[in-house]
């Protein structure tokens, strides 16, 4: 009975360390998530306007961009996968992966040649596992991600897109992240960058709005040139936001929920230890009184 309280004890000290970090990690996500969630918002205002920009200069013009105008019978495709660095967020990366892998059988069903592209360890490590090619992948800022990254991810991505599928490049870019919806809900979506497609655009424009007329100096193509690429870096800098903000409110929750169950382990555990004692105490006590009953015989034995 004393081994067995033993183990009950130590296993209690370790239950009980493991619950304090674990509420140390959930407070610490949740902090994080209030700061992505406003870097989410802040991004939306400037997202939204350069996307009335991009509707504009796209429906204002007759120019054939190789940003706006679809293959007529498309062969290569790139998907950007977002996924975090770090794990410890349930199902976070494992639902983004899934998605990444659906979309790619979807385009490969079509007829396409796919090329992965990927951000975060954990995506990278996925494929890698499965000895899976991976055209080019960035990690170490899926925490908090600035500007900078995302033009650093989208440089090689329009580079592909405005290359000639001959020469590697790709008719078609994907991207698969994860939507902050609510501290209780995040959500993985697939959505088609490129090519751009004005009447999907358009939908984000407010209902009754008139675009504004542009004369384009030196010429539409020259401004598509240089709004386009924007356009891309800010949606991919919004879905590395919406991402990090997912991550850290699965961590969040994640972490919320082992805090809780090492909770109900410690009190079964406790239970266990007091039963073990209780135990312990009624056999010495049985043992005390079997003793005294065994001398009072042998004495009243020696008595006769």
């Amino acid at each position: 009975m004393g081994a067995q309280l033993r183990v009950y004890k130590r296993r209690i000290r370790s239950v009980t360390a493991t619950k304090k970090i674990t509420k140390a990690m959930e407070m610490i996500a949740a902090s994080r998530v209030v700061k992505a969630h406003r870097k989410v918002q802040a991004s939306t205002p400037y997202a939204k306007e350069l996307t009335r920009a991009v509707t504009a200069v796209g429906t204002g013009s007759n120019t054939r961009h190789p940003l706006t105008t679809e293959a007529e019978t498309p062969t290569r495709s790139a998907v950007l996968l977002l996924t975090s660095d770090r794990g410890l967020a349930g199902a976070f990366n494992s639902n983004a992966i899934k998605a990444a892998e659906q979309l790619t059988a979807r385009l490969e069903a079509e007829g396409k040649e796919v090329d992965t592209y990927i951000v975060g360890r954990r995506g990278v490590a996925h494929y890698n596992f499965r000895e899976r090619k991976i055209a080019e992948q960035w990690t170490g800022f899926t925490d908090q991600p600035e500007y900078a990254d995302a033009k650093k991810v989208a440089g090689p991505l329009i580079e592909a897109i405005e290359k000639d599928t001959a020469e590697g490049g790709v008719d078609e870019l994907h991207i698969v992240y994860t939507e902050f919806v609510s501290m209780m809900t995040q959500t993985p979506i697939d959505s088609r960058l490129l090519p751009l497609s004005l009447e999907e655009v358009a939908e984000d424009v407010p209902q009754g709005e008139i675009l504004p007329l542009y004369d384009f100096e030196p010429s539409a193509e020259d401004v598509l040139d240089a709004l386009l690429p924007r356009y891309v870096e800010s949606r991919i800098y919004n879905a590395l936001l919406q991402s990090a903000a997912s991550k850290h409110a699965a961590t969040r929750r994640a972490m919320k929920s082992a805090t809780d169950n090492a909770g109900d382990l410690i009190t079964t555990l406790s239970r266990l230890a007091n039963a073990a004692r209780q135990a312990e105490i009624t056999q010495e006590i049985s043992e005390i009184v079997g003793g005294s009953a065994a001398l009072a015989d042998a004495t009243a034995g020696s008595d006769k």
